[in-house]
């Protein structure tokens, strides 16, 4: 076996700890919190369907791509909580260190696309960059709605935090938002995010 696959072999069962990775959001039925490779999933199929609402046209493969591989460092940094200043301080160092590590396992070709691809993602300067961080951002919203602010109720969270983390998603995703911050708002009048 060539050396190249030994490596992408290695990486696969790497990459599979992502599954392990906990966060603050619940899945629809309230039953758990979802991993990290759920919420890439989620995101990367939230990027096939929201694509037509975009205000630009946006390279969907690309950007699936994107959202599958962005989150991957969280199997070595975790996963930092949106509203959790303390943790968000070193998490770019973290981070990187960890995109060093997991796409430098892969051949040298291979890692060099995907960690291009995990940085642009990260920098949010293309339009298919600032979509991808939009659907990124919509998907933890959404699962909070669905379980009547589960996440949100648990840590305390107001509307102005979730406006002001998630208002991103205004410029690549104008009708989204606006939906979803007509949502946010009954949200916090039903008591799931604190005025």
């Amino acid at each position: 076996m060539s050396r190249s696959l030994e490596q992408t072999l290695d990486y696969l069962i790497e990459v599979d700890k992502l599954k392990t990775i906990q966060r603050q959001s619940w899945i629809t039925d309230g039953s758990r919190q979802e991993n990290s490779a759920e919420h890439s999933w989620h995101a990367a199929l939230s990027a096939m369907v929201l694509a037509p609402f975009a205000v630009y046209p946006v390279n969907v493969d690309r950007v699936i791509r994107m959202l599958l591989l962005h989150d991957i460092v969280e199997i070595d940094a975790g996963d930092t909580f949106l509203y959790d200043a303390e943790a968000a301080a070193d998490q770019a160092e973290r981070e990187q260190q960890a995109a060093d590590r997991l796409f430098g396992m892969l051949p040298f070709e291979q890692g060099s696309a995907d960690r291009a691809l995990w940085d642009e993602f990260e920098a949010g300067e293309t339009p298919d960059a600032q979509f991808a961080k939009a659907v990124d951002r919509v998907n933890p919203v959404l699962l909070n709605l669905a379980t009547e602010g589960q996440g949100w109720r648990r840590h305390g969270i107001r509307l102005t935090q979730v406006l002001d983390r998630n208002g991103g998603v205004a410029g690549p995703l104008p009708d989204v938002w606006n939906r979803l911050k007509a949502r946010l708002e009954a949200a916090a009048d039903a008591g799931w995010l604190l005025r």
